[in-house]
């Protein structure tokens, strides 16, 4: 893996490159979560597409230079959408994150996201503590969609499920995990309140699909999503205005847009894992 400095050189390219280009992003996003996605696209100068008709949802693919799929709050109906959009992206050559929101909460979940596994290329797969493990076959990992057990190794089972879905796999929680399969790499930065907001995950895969959409080496646009949004929440946390979760969650609309690269890179902790 190339020195943290030169990383940071490319993150920073990375940021330039998304409020330059104003990528279309098609985020097939939780009902729940939404607005706050679409905003958090806005505020990076990426352009949010949410579309979730059949009839058009191809269509809207492949306009855009990047899809996200997010499990959410899923049907039968829901899962054959994110499929077509998959299939879609996979033909014009889009890259695809895929969020498994909740995986190990009911066997419908497990289902639907070996499902999208199995059937589509995707680039990236992004989730918490529970859900990596969920994906892994950890059991106990998840009791519900947003509660999560950490008590297994987060970097040997990152790099372990990029080895077997040949994809770029981050676990996100108190330090987040980034493997290509070959080398791990752990970001230490983001703050508690994130706990707090309801989307903080779905944002988060809005920014880092933004990031792929500019970026063809899929672990620099990961990271890149990663130190952006994880920095932004410190910053939003410091803020004068965030007295609360409900200042906080303005606050950290306003960091995203105004956060410069070169903020990034002066506060960014990560580091690459020896072995891993």
């Amino acid at each position: 893996m190339p020195s943290i400095n030169a990383r940071l050189d490319e993150v920073a390219a990375v940021i330039d490159r998304v409020r330059r280009d104003q990528p279309l992003v098609h985020i097939i996003s939780n009902w729940v979560t939404m607005g706050d996605v679409a905003n958090a696209t806005l505020a990076i100068g990426a352009r949010p597409g949410m579309a979730h008709a059949p009839d058009e949802i191809e269509e809207i693919t492949r306009a855009a230079r990047a899809l996200v799929l997010n499990l959410g709050t899923p049907s039968r109906e829901r899962i054959e959408a994110l499929l077509r959009a998959g299939k879609a992206a996979n033909a014009s050559g889009i890259p695809i994150l895929f969020d498994p929101v909740g995986v190990g909460a009911s066997s419908f979940r497990k289902d639907a996201a070996a499902r999208i596994l199995g059937s589509l290329r995707l680039a990236i797969v992004r989730g918490n503590a529970g859900e990596m493990g969920g994906l892994a076959g950890i059991a106990g990992t998840q009791s519900g969609v947003d509660a999560a057990r950490a008590d297994y190794d987060r970097a040997m089972v990152v790099k372990s499920r990029a080895e077997k879905y040949r994809a770029v796999m981050a676990v996100t929680g108190t330090t987040d995990f980034v493997s290509d399969g070959t080398r791990v790499a752990a970001v230490e930065n983001g703050d508690s309140l994130l706990k707090h907001i309801t989307g903080a995950g779905d944002m988060l895969d809005a920014i880092i699909g933004a990031c792929a959409a500019v970026e063809r080496e899929v672990t620099v646009a990961t990271m890149t999503g990663l130190l952006w949004f994880d920095i932004a929440t410190e910053c939003a946390a410091r803020s004068t205005s965030a007295r609360g979760v409900g200042s906080f969650r303005v606050a950290l609309f306003d960091v995203l847009g105004n956060l410069n690269a070169e903020a990034i890179q002066r506060n960014a902790k990560f580091n690459c894992i020896p072995g891993g």
